[in-house]
């Protein structure tokens, strides 16, 4: 699909897309808000997944947890409308800049996917280290949103 990975010169300094998918055939990609700079979530694509997202300019993520291609925003209605593609030097990580307009892009019912933050400091006992939750509601009921389907958390 994409121009095969030949050197490191074309890979780092050249114009053509050669993006490396890992052993599973996946490339890390981390989404970030147009309008506010904040990072929504991290997820994967394939192949199908990262020509889909180009293609149709909404985001297209590939499910670890359900093994298929997701389009982001299908059943919740929170469409990822992609504003900017971007891939690092050696082509092995996308970063997309998207809008979701009045949206939100966490399956849990907040905004974004990184609504908790760790604290910095000494770690007395690692069992016991408390986050703060830096969105304090909801955007959405995930109950009302997804209507029964499974959740992709796995334990």
């Amino acid at each position: 699909m994409f121009k095969k990975r030949e050197n490191i010169v074309e890979i780092e300094e050249g114009k053509l897309l050669s993006p490396k998918f890992d052993n599973d055939g996946l490339i890390p990609v981390i989404t970030m808000c147009s309008k506010t700079k904040d990072v929504l979530m991290h997820g994967y694509m394939n192949v199908e997944a990262f020509k889909k997202t180009i293609e149709t300019k909404e985001a297209h993520y590939f499910s670890r947890s359900r093994q298929q291609i997701w389009h982001k925003g299908k059943t919740s209605g929170f469409t990822q409308k992609v504003k900017e593609i971007r891939i690092d030097d050696d082509q092995d990580s996308i970063w997309l800049t998207v809008d979701i307009g009045d949206g939100s892009s966490c399956h849990v019912g907040y905004r974004s996917c990184f609504y908790r933050s760790i604290p910095l400091g000494p770690i007395e006992n690692g069992r016991e280290v408390e986050m703060k939750f830096e969105e304090k509601e909801k955007s959405f009921d995930p109950e009302v949103v997804y209507k029964g389907q499974p959740n992709p958390t796995k334990i």
